[in-house]
């Protein structure tokens, strides 16, 4: 089985400059929803 923790480990931290990039908007006045949503793009971006 392939060990895909580096790129787990990385996801978090490229998260918010993916987030910012795709929807034009500030982070720190994002939701929870908005939030969460940018993390199953990514996921689903990466294979996971």
């Amino acid at each position: 089985m392939r060990d895909n923790r580096p790129a787990q480990e990385q996801a978090p931290a490229d998260l918010p400059a993916r987030f910012e990039s795709d929807t034009d908007t500030d982070l720190t006045g994002s939701t929870a929803e908005e939030i969460a949503a940018a993390q199953q793009e990514a996921a689903r971006d990466m294979g996971w």
